[in-house]
């Protein structure tokens, strides 16, 4: 079965252009033109990864995401006419998996998107993985952080990423290594990508337990602190 890949974006020349691109490598493209279509479009297709553009009518990219994280784990590219750090912190913050700045090229997009989706499929085939600490519990076969015993919503990069760091306590990475065990080898992004969650992560984890910590090592990246 054909990947499935909803595109939106309100310039309809944008859409034509990587739909054209998309269905010559075999992709099912369905397209929406503002925030409202997109979220009935993804709810009617479920499709397997969206490119998303913010800046649109009716409600903005960021806003969808927004929307799509409260259920589902679906990879999202945003796209942006900005090219200000303020604007790709915030797609990253609300869960997308990437950001593309226009203009761009389509095959670039297309190297972006299967990134995206050997990663996702290969999480999606590993076997029950928990590691517990005192009062933390990341388990990724469901996707699921637990805080002494709560359930606590988290993006699906940022549990993949405390659940690597975890699983190698007290071991130093660099952000590019992080980047290429989380993100994927052939990840485009930058290591402000990994700076972003790890401080949404430490707002999560904060004052839970004295026993372990995300640490920074400066100079050099950071670690999963047991002491």
């Amino acid at each position: 079965m054909a990947t499935k890949v909803l595109v939106v974006d309100d310039d309809v020349n944008i859409v034509r252009l990587i739909k054209l691109y998309l269905e010559k490598e075999d992709y099912s493209v369905f397209t929406a033109h503002n925030g409202t279509d997109a979220l009935e479009a993804f709810r009617r297709e479920k499709p397997d990864i969206i490119v998303l553009d913010i800046m649109m009518p009716e409600m903005d990219g960021n806003d969808v995401c927004r929307e799509i994280r409260k259920t589902s784990d679906v990879p999202v590219i945003m796209l942006t006419a900005k090219g200000e750090t303020f604007d790709k912190v915030l797609s990253l913050e609300l869960g997308a998996d990437d950001y593309m700045v226009k203009p761009f090229e389509p095959k670039e997009l297309i190297a972006r998107m299967k990134a995206i989706l050997r990663r996702s499929e290969s999480k999606a085939k590993d076997s029950s993985e928990c590691i517990s600490f005192d009062k933390l519990e990341v388990n990724l076969s469901n996707y699921e952080l637990k805080i002494d015993g709560r359930i606590l919503e988290i993006p699906p990069k940022e549990l993949e990423l405390l659940y690597f760091l975890a699983s190698n306590p007290n071991r130093v990475f660099t952000r590019e290594q992080l980047l290429e065990e989380v993100w994927g080898f052939d990840y485009f992004g930058d290591s402000r990508t990994v700076d972003v969650h790890i401080k949404r992560l430490r707002e999560k984890l904060e004052g839970v337990d004295a026993n372990w910590q995300l640490k920074t090592v400066w100079g050099v990246g950071y670690k999963f602190e047991v002491r």
